[in-house]
């Protein structure tokens, strides 16, 4: 019943619903900018800067596991796993197995030396699950960031 595919143009509605639905979860419910057009553009074709797994569950788009290349000094070709996103009613059913494991197969297909994401530290259901996995989780870490209004800002000072 759980069927894993590359997302295709006509799957970005979709998915931009569930990005919108994590930012509810993440107590983050006006962060996302991002349009379905970004989405199209920027994620399909022979210059996508991001690769997006959609799981379905009965023919229906219930998650996502949105990733992209990254260069570390340390280690070389990495990939960065941005969002893993199910929705509430399919969490515990192994649809977010699933697409975490597709990221792993891409990750290992595309030979790089690390796969690496962010969780929130209050979200222990997926800290544990990504503990059982073998994943190590990096407490010693600061998630550093710069919106575009403070990037604005820093540049025109």
């Amino acid at each position: 019943m759980i069927q894993i595919r590359e997302a295709r143009k006509e799957d970005f509605p979709r998915v931009l619903e569930l990005i919108t639905e994590l930012a509810i979860f993440e107590k983050e419910p006006n962060a996302v900018e991002v349009t379905v057009n970004e989405l199209e553009n920027n994620g399909l074709g022979e210059n996508a800067i991001f690769k997006c797994f959609v799981g379905l569950y009965k023919g229906n788009i219930e998650g996502i596991s949105l990733c992209y290349p990254r260069f570390s000094t340390w280690k070389g070709k990495t990939i960065h796993l941005e969002d893993l996103i199910v929705t509430e009613k399919m969490r515990g059913k192994g649809l977010g197995k699933a697409l975490y494991d597709e990221v792993l197969k891409y990750a290992h297909q595309e030979n790089v030396r690390r796969v690496e994401w962010v969780v929130l530290d209050w979200n222990t259901n997926a800290i544990a699950f990504y503990e059982s996995t073998g994943a190590t989780m990096e407490k010693d870490w600061y998630l550093a960031q710069m919106d575009e209004k403070s990037l604005d800002k820093y540049i025109h000072r």
